[in-house]
């Protein structure tokens, strides 16, 4: 089971650079321009985040929360 949910948390972020055009390296450095994170440490709450990636770039909440995860280093690009 774990297996398949971090084969899906990739298929989610290749899903979401295919919507976007953004890598998970490019939504760090937005995320940090936007003052989300400092130094690579996430300051936001989850809220925020999902906001501003379903307001800016049209994510549904699921593929928000993906980013959200690799922000706060819950999961890496690689999902683990």
């Amino acid at each position: 089971m774990i297996g398949q949910l971090n084969i899906t948390y990739v298929i989610y972020l290749d899903n979401i650079q295919a919507k976007t055009g953004k890598s998970p390296a490019d939504f760090r450095e937005m995320a940090e321009e936007k003052g989300f994170t400092q130094n690579g440490e996430l300051k936001a709450k989850a809220g925020d985040v999902t906001k501003w990636l379903k307001d800016d770039f049209d994510l549904g909440h699921g593929h928000a929360m993906s980013i959200y995860a690799l922000l706060k280093g819950i999961k890496k690009e690689d999902g683990k």
